[in-house]
């Protein structure tokens, strides 16, 4: 008895809202609404699939700014070593030209 009342009610259910439906595209300008609901429907599966893609860019930039990170702290030794001899290089070649 249960699963009468439940296919009933269901049933009911069902034929109200094709009832609904039906009258809802008889309405003036129903098309336009549904096209509009549709065209949105596809720009957010675009811009579903675009945030995706977001992810994955921001997994790997999360990866090269830790590789830069060791980058940096692996050569500011060396970047400081290389400026120390470039200043010496370059008032030493002064010099040198204020001699000619």
């Amino acid at each position: 008895m249960a699963g009468a009342r439940r296919n009933d009610l269901l049933g009911r259910l069902a034929d109200l809202s094709e009832d609904a439906i039906q009258r809802l595209s008889e309405v003036p300008g129903a098309d336009r609404v549904a096209g509009a609901l549709n065209a949105t429907r596809d720009r957010v599966d675009e811009l579903q699939k675009r945030v995706r893609g977001l992810e994955d860019l921001e997994k790997r930039l999360v990866a090269l700014e830790r590789k830069i990170d060791k980058l940096t702290k692996g050569s500011t030794s060396t970047t400081s070593g290389t400026a120390r001899k470039t200043t010496t290089t370059k008032s030493s070649g002064a010099a040198r030209a204020k001699k000619s």
